[in-house]
C-alpha cells in the first residue's frame, strides 16, 4: 500500500568528492598496484596521498585509470577494465556505466583521477541532500524501517515528473514490489532525526538523478517498502 508524505528539502549541495571515500589503506593498495617501491608504512596520511597522486600522474591518464579501476573493481574482468580505462577521459562512467551499483565507485575514481591530472577527466557531480519527511500517520513511517533505500528512492522519484530519467528507467521497480537497484541510485543514506511523524534523512547521490531538487523546496509524494521474499 502506498503511504503519503510531505517532503521538505532542507539543504542541497553539489559535490565533486565524497568525504572519506579514500582511506590511507586505499592509497597504500594503489601504490602497490603501481609497483611503488618505497616503504609506504612509514608515510603519514598527507604524504601517502601526495605520493599516490604523483604516481598516478606519472602513468598517464589511461594507465592511471586502469590502476584505480583494478583497485576499486575486483569483480571486473581484465579486458573490461582495459576497455573502460581507455574510455574514462571522454565518458562519464559515474552516470553512464550500465550497472548503477558501480556508480559510486566510479564517482570516487573520477574524483581522485581529476585531482591527479589537474582536470583532464570530467568533473564528477554529486549531491549532498538533507530532507525532512512528514507523514499523517506514524505507522506510515515503518516503510523506512523495513527497506530504507528503496522507500527513499521511490519517494524521491515520485517527487519528480513522470518524464524524469529515474522514472523512465526504473518505472517497474518504483511501482513494483522490489527495488534492488536503489543503493546504486542513492549511494549513502542515513536517518539523522526521528520525531514520530517527522524524520530527517541525509543522503549522497548523483546530480544525474537529483538535479530537479536544486530548485524545489518541498513536495508531496507517495512511497512503499519492498515486499518480503
Amino acid at each position: 500500500m502506498q503511504a503519503k508524505f510531505s517532503v521538505q528539502i532542507d539543504s542541497f549541495r553539489k559535490v565533486s568528492q565524497i568525504q572519506g571515500a579514500w582511506s590511507d589503506q586505499d592509497y597504500r593498495d594503489l601504490l602497490s598496484i603501481m609497483d611503488f617501491e618505497d616503504d609506504v608504512d612509514k608515510m603519514d596520511a598527507a604524504e601517502l596521498r601526495e605520493m599516490c597522486l604523483m604516481s598516478l600522474n606519472d602513468l598517464g591518464p589511461a594507465d592511471a585509470a586502469k590502476a584505480v579501476l583494478v583497485h576499486l573493481f575486483p569483480e571486473l574482468e581484465k579486458g573490461k577494465i582495459d576497455q573502460v580505462s581507455h574510455d574514462m577521459v571522454d565518458d562519464r562512467s559515474w552516470e553512464e556505466y550500465p550497472d548503477c551499483m558501480l556508480h559510486e565507485r566510479f564517482f570516487n575514481a573520477y574524483g581522485l583521477l581529476r585531482e591527479a591530472f589537474n582536470g583532464t577527466f570530467a568533473r564528477p557531480t554529486g549531491v549532498e541532500l538533507k530532507m525532512t519527511v512528514t507523514a499523517e500517520h506514524v505507522e506510515d513511517m515503518t516503510i523506512f524501517d523495513e527497506s530504507l533505500h528503496s522507500s527513499i528512492v521511490r519517494l524521491l522519484a515520485n517527487g519528480q515528473g513522470d518524464d524524469a530519467l529515474i522514472n523512465r528507467l526504473y518505472e517497474d521497480q518504483i511501482k513494483g514490489p522490489q527495488f534492488p537497484e536503489a543503493p546504486g541510485l542513492v549511494w549513502q543514506l542515513k536517518q539523522v532525526m526521528d520525531e514520530g511523524l517527522a524524520r530527517q534523512f541525509s543522503l549522497v547521490s548523483s546530480y544525474f538523478w537529483m538535479e530537479s531538487f536544486e530548485q524545489v523546496e518541498s513536495f508531496d509524494a507517495v512511497s512503499h517498502a519492498d515486499e518480503e521474499g
